[in-house]
């Protein structure tokens, strides 16, 4: 399997050299990256990785493309964390993750997957653990957020659900009772907070609006859909 998915890493490159001859939009050196950055300390894309003289402007095309493309999936900053996310969204913050986490593991070291499996404790899951519920999330419909600030700290994710804020956290190690960005969120009454989760590689339990889950529990986050009834009627007053 591990042969197969860095094959498809290698169709995804020469696709990526097809669309960009000349190397204008630094497509194939943003894909190689994403691994890296996932891996940082605060995992968000930092373009002077790319080159220093760049702005944002210079790359957005580029990250819009492997975005469309189904190759890369990009979640945003949120300023604060109140409904609705969107207006608080800023385009030149963001992380930055594979559509594909088997993919992701790939690109790191070989036999990783195991590791996962096997539970080794010498690895850092960090990055894939986040990459698989950025995946999960997203294919549930949700459109995906992180929040970052020097007072509070960060979150991993901001969703919207059932009317309201969800922040999540991802945990792949043992301390993952200790969250101090939940902990600041939570005493901030502004937000009005009344749930989070916590995914991690413990069972299911609750401690006041802490929910700690195992992390394949995100696939049944379910977006609520709206259903509305539309009543529509015929003005024929000017026909009279």
């Amino acid at each position: 399997m591990q042969e197969v998915q860095k094959g498809i890493v290698q169709l995804y490159k020469k696709d990526i050299a097809k669309y960009d001859p000349e190397e204008k939009l630094y497509l194939e050196d943003i894909f190689n990256l994403i691994p890296a950055e996932l891996n940082s300390k605060n995992k968000r894309f930092i373009l002077k990785n790319l080159n220093e003289n760049f702005k944002f402007s210079r790359y957005e095309h580029s990250f819009l493309w492997l975005k469309e493309a189904g190759v890369a999936l990009p979640v945003y900053c949120a300023q604060e964390p109140e409904i609705p996310l969107l207006l608080s969204k800023s385009t030149n913050l963001f992380k930055l993750f594979l559509s594909d986490v088997g993919l992701l593991a790939s690109m790191y070291a070989d036999g990783l997957q195991i590791k996962i499996l096997n539970k080794e404790k010498d690895i850092n899951f960090g990055a894939v653990y986040e990459n698989a519920v950025a995946q999960e999330l997203r294919a549930h419909g949700f459109d995906l957020y992180y929040f970052n600030s020097k007072k509070q700290g960060e979150l991993d994710f901001l969703i919207e659900y059932q009317g309201a804020v969800l922040p999540i956290e991802v945990k792949s190690g043992k301390s993952y009772e200790r969250h101090r960005a939940l902990d600041n969120m939570l005493k901030n009454e502004r937000y009005g907070i009344r749930q989070v989760i916590v995914f991690c590689n413990d069972n299911i339990k609750v401690k006041d609006k802490v929910m700690y889950c195992p992390v394949y529990l995100t696939g049944f986050l379910e977006k609520e859909i709206q259903k509305e009834d539309y009543f529509y009627s015929l003005d024929l007053s000017v026909l009279q």
